[in-house]
């Protein structure tokens, strides 16, 4: 490994932590924000929940693990899903009943941790092996195709030339930026294109700068409060919708703290422990769903600003979370924001779903997933097709269980129930 600029607790400079910690913040700024975009949450409010679990998480780990949570792309689906026709008159929208799935993640976080805490780890990981993992994780992204498409293509229903031009120009800067690129700018391929996408934008006309005028210098983000903003009614519906990604969230946070550890050269798993990441990630999402944010997650392009600046402390990771939150209350900064054309986002979509999908495939690959054999063909085929499919599971017309939800439960009832289950502990880097 190389010699880390700054280690895991090594103090930076006080120019130091503001410039790196400006760096961090953006390298996951376009990630954060663009969840909430595309499921009708606040930009603002998710940059501030960022802020808030990753201090959270950061403590929980004792200020070993050097890791910043962002918004979670696996429960894009799911919250549209807990958000809409929840009533009985199937009318409703309300993102209170995404917030209350959300909570519900965040209780299975905890229960699992301290399951994990009891018992170890290695249940876990034979639970969850690539089989089922990656194939759903497949599902994530290419369920989520015709949404980036349709985002990239269309503006109120209709064909539009001149929108899909921007989203083209924002998915080529993104791909420039991943692949020819190799430095910090190479970690923050959404951010750069979204830049030149809204840069684009603005030269052909498609964006409308009312919302920054009429908006104040400073704003307090859009709280959703339970009790104040929505009624707190859990359904089996809402849990349905959100508890089973906890399948994959979990598995991602996995992979995450193995590659991590790889990077700065230490083992998460046996210290701080898996226990305590996973506790930390399920309290971040538990304080983000009780003041209206999106679940959270480690993010991918943290370790990838990590590998390639070779910055590990946690103080740079601190002052990233700090800035996050002072920016969110911004209110120009934030209307800017909301003055992203909806084809800039699609077009930075149809990489980020089609990379998560391709995630997937990777898992299967590194992990030498043997397609001859047929049990292992038979999940994932079953997995693949129940999740993209949009399978329902329909008990009555307000409860039913669809979607990746379906396909992540199915995945892992036939892994136990297949003969011929590995009894190694799955590899996840």
């Amino acid at each position: 490994m190389s010699k880390a600029v700054l280690d895991i607790h090594d103090k930076p400079t006080p120019i130091q932590l503001v410039t790196l910690s400006f760096q961090h913040m953006f390298a996951m700024f376009g990630s954060t924000i663009l969840v909430p975009q595309l499921v009708g949450l606040s930009p603002a409010i998710a940059l501030l929940t960022s802020g808030i679990a990753t201090l959270i998480f950061l403590l929980v780990t004792q200020f070993k693990v050097p890791a910043y949570l962002g918004s979670s792309f696996a429960f894009i689906s799911p919250i549209l899903i807990a958000s809409n026709g929840l009533t009985e008159d199937g009318a409703s929208v309300s993102p209170g009943n995404a917030m209350i799935g959300a909570m519900a993640v965040g209780l299975v976080y905890g229960i699992v941790s301290l399951l994990i805490w009891k018992t170890g780890y290695k249940w876990l990981m034979r639970l969850l092996p690539p089989i089922v993992v990656a194939p759903v994780i497949i599902v994530i992204g290419l369920g989520l195709s015709g949404t980036a498409v349709n985002m990239a293509m269309n503006v109120n229903g209709e064909y539009s030339f001149l929108h899909f031009t921007a989203a083209l120009v924002t998915l080529f800067a993104a791909i420039i930026f991943t692949v020819y690129f190799k430095n910090i700018l190479s970690a923050m391929p959404i951010l750069m294109g979204l830049i030149v996408g809204y840069i684009y934008s603005v030269i052909i006309g498609i964006v409308d700068f009312t919302a920054v005028k009429e908006a104040a210098f400073f704003a307090s983000p859009d709280f959703i409060i339970p009790g104040v903003d929505y009624e707190f009614n859990i359904t089996a519906k809402i849990l349905l919708a959100m508890v089973p990604i906890v399948i994959v969230t979990i598995s991602e946070h996995i992979g995450h703290q193995l590659v991590l550890g790889k990077v700065v050269n230490r083992n998460y798993i046996k210290d701080p422990g898996l226990h305590r990441s996973i506790l930390g990630d399920g309290l971040g999402t538990l304080v983000s769903s009780l003041i209206g944010g999106p679940p959270k997650t480690t993010y991918g392009e943290n370790i990838g600003v990590l590998a390639i600046t070779r910055v590990y402390s946690v103080y740079v990771i601190m002052g990233a979370a700090v800035i996050a939150i002072v920016v969110s209350f911004f209110g120009q900064a934030m209307a800017l924001i909301s003055t992203i054309p909806t084809a800039v986002l699609g077009g930075i979509s149809i990489l980020l779903f089609g990379i998560i999908a391709s995630s997937g495939l990777r898992m299967l690959v590194e992990n030498n997933v043997d397609f001859g054999n047929n049990r292992n063909m038979v999940i994932a085929s079953v997995i693949l097709v129940v999740g993209i499919g949009g399978a329902a599971l329909k008990f009555t017309d307000s409860f039913a269980i669809e979607g990746m939800a379906l396909a992540a439960i199915i995945g892992v009832i036939l892994n136990l129930a297949l003969p011929g289950r590995d009894k190694e502990v799955a590899n996840y880097d």
